[in-house]
């Protein structure tokens, strides 16, 4: 009979303030609830019909949006396990530029779906194989789902259809305009090599008021503000960029002059002025007419640059500032002085337009073909730059419509890498799911009953994009009918009508150019895959005590009230 070994009490391990959640109760269930709930909340933003959430955030700036990056980003979450899907989300939202959404929804669904395996008995270590083995089934199906590709050569009809479905899932109704825009500006940029294509070259500027009907590209650099001086306007201008201040130089000494009669008074600044205008004289001698200032200009600057007939732009913004460097090939001086030939820029239109009753500075290099243009023009190495103004009614409008434009751009940056094209409408998510089902039904052991529960989790695309069109009784019909579909030979490329309009809310998404992007689809089950499985191995949670004192409790009523 063996001897009791008595336990020792109170152990402290930690010091005090720790936390220290472990098991499958305390830690992984607990974690899976706290994904669900973010998951949720962005998943009635998901597709067209997505409704929009407002935030407002910490510094209490409003948003009105659907995008589930701005969402997340905004509403700064704190719970260890929600965060590493957020980080999932973000890397996507790096890599491919849309569908983070899809990211949240799915990864919240397979751990959604782990949850009752886990309280049947199922090891997280068995889930976590079949979800990796069943991702791996799903990528491999994806890349024999391509039905088409982007085709060359490139046309603004092409590059607006392939754009079109990643737009209307941010702004359903004006996917027609925005994606015509977004190829319109893609095209007047575009390098002979499309791989080089660089998305920090369309630039959009908002200008209050108007209709969305009223936006337009415009090609070079658009600033919206009027050159500082007199001068409006300048053609195959040198220019030259500083980042100091354009003024008198100030000395940090204070001192005390004692002026004792009028001529004394009168040639008290003229030193100064004489020193200014010499520099300046030098930096019109140089051959610059325009000059790009990224902090203030001074009165008396001004004054003599206006005698000298050079054009002034204040660009405030140090990014700006960098794209307007780019643009015109020049070096940004910190010092006040004439630049030389290689510092200087070229660029062959410096204009102010009106844009909406705005007056707005355009930047502008022209290509060949333009009118105006010169081939007898210094041949330097320029950025061609794009520039989409839009027009509406508030800036949460605006700001949303920026979004859906970025989100344009980056399909196109990512259709450049990998032109190839699956069938939209939640077509191509269901047709995964039935293949892995097919593939989970043949396996043995546990990990097949993980395999089809990521099968099962699949179908929350479709779901969802029927959910927020037409209802859930209605999407639970849909997408039954959606299996029955695709269950046919021939059915892949069956997906969602939101508009319900034929068929029983069903439609042939590749017939009706409904198209994703596949190395976005691929990206995003990738990652949702990684973050589901990267929750599912944690089995306990430490915390340690918060850094800082107590927090002071808010005083009700004035500070200075007498108790």
């Amino acid at each position: 009979m063996s001897l009791k070994v008595p336990k020792a009490n109170n152990i402290q391990l930690f010091k005090e303030g720790y936390k220290h959640l472990s098991g499958i109760e305390d830690a992984v269930l607990r974690n899976i609830q706290a994904v669900a709930e973010l998951s949720d909340l962005v998943r009635t933003s998901f597709g067209p019909n997505g409704r929009n959430k407002l935030v407002i955030n910490h510094l209490g700036r409003l948003f009105v949006t659907s995008d589930a990056a701005t969402i997340i980003r905004e509403i700064e979450v704190v719970h260890p396990a929600a965060k590493l899907l957020v980080m999932a989300s973000q890397a996507q939202e790096a890599e491919m530029g849309d569908a983070t959404n899809m990211v949240l929804i799915f990864a919240g669904e397979l751990l959604k779906k782990s949850e009752h395996l886990l309280i049947m008995g199922l090891h997280p270590s068995e889930i976590i194989k079949g979800y990796e083995m069943a991702c791996a089934k799903a990528l491999a199906e994806l890349e024999q789902l391509s039905s088409s590709s982007i085709s060359t050569p490139l046309t603004q009809a092409s590059l607006a259809t392939a754009l079109s479905p990643a737009i209307a899932s941010k702004q359903y109704g004006y996917e027609n305009i925005l994606s015509s825009l977004v190829a319109e500006a893609v095209l007047s940029i575009m390098p002979p090599n499309p791989k080089n294509f660089n998305v920090d070259n369309i630039r959009v500027v908002k200008i209050m008021g108007g209709s969305l009907n009223a936006s337009r590209v415009v090609q070079g650099m658009v600033f919206g503000r009027e050159p500082e001086g007199m001068v409006k306007k300048a053609t195959k201008a040198k220019v030259a960029v500083f980042t100091s201040a354009l003024d008198v130089a100030q000395t940090e000494t204070k001192g005390t002059v004692l002026i004792k009669n009028a001529e004394e008074m009168l040639n008290f600044t003229r030193g100064e002025e004489k020193h200014l205008e010499n520099i300046i004289k030098e930096i019109a001698d140089s051959g610059v007419k325009v000059v790009i200032a990224g902090s203030a200009v001074g009165e008396l600057a001004l004054h003599y640059f206006d005698r000298f007939g050079l054009g002034v732009l204040k660009v405030l913004s140090k990014f700006d500032l960098r794209r307007a460097c780019r643009v015109v090939n020049a070096t940004p001086l910190a010092r006040m002085g004439a630049p030389t030939p290689e510092e200087a820029g070229y660029v062959d239109l410096f204009e102010t337009v009106e844009i909406g009753g705005d007056r707005c500075t355009v930047v502008r290099q022209l290509a060949d073909g333009d009118e105006g243009f010169d081939p007898t023009t210094p041949a330097v190495e320029r950025s061609r730059t794009a520039t989409i103004v839009l027009r509406g009614a508030t800036a949460n409008h605006l700001d949303d419509l920026e979004r859906a434009i970025d989100d344009g751009v980056n399909t196109i940056k990512g259709l450049f890498k990998d032109g190839r094209l699956v069938p939209g409408a939640g077509a191509t998510e269901l047709e995964l799911a039935r293949r892995v089902d097919t593939y989970g039904a043949g396996l043995k052991g546990l990990a097949q009953h993980a395999v089809k529960r990521y099968a099962s989790a699949l179908e929350v695309i479709p779901r969802t994009l029927a959910d927020n069109a037409l209802g859930g009784a209605e999407g639970n019909e849909i997408v039954s009918r959606l299996w029955a579909k695709h269950e046919q030979k021939g059915g892949e490329a069956w997906g969602v009508d939101i508009e319900a309009e034929e068929d029983h809310g069903t439609l042939d998404a590749s017939a009706h150019n409904i198209l994703d992007s596949l190395a976005s689809k691929s990206w995003a089950i990738k990652l949702a895959t990684e973050a589901a499985v990267s929750v599912l191995s944690v089995d306990s949670i430490i915390m340690s005590k918060p850094a800082g004192g107590p927090k002071i409790p808010q005083q009700s009523g004035n500070w200075d009230n007498d108790d």
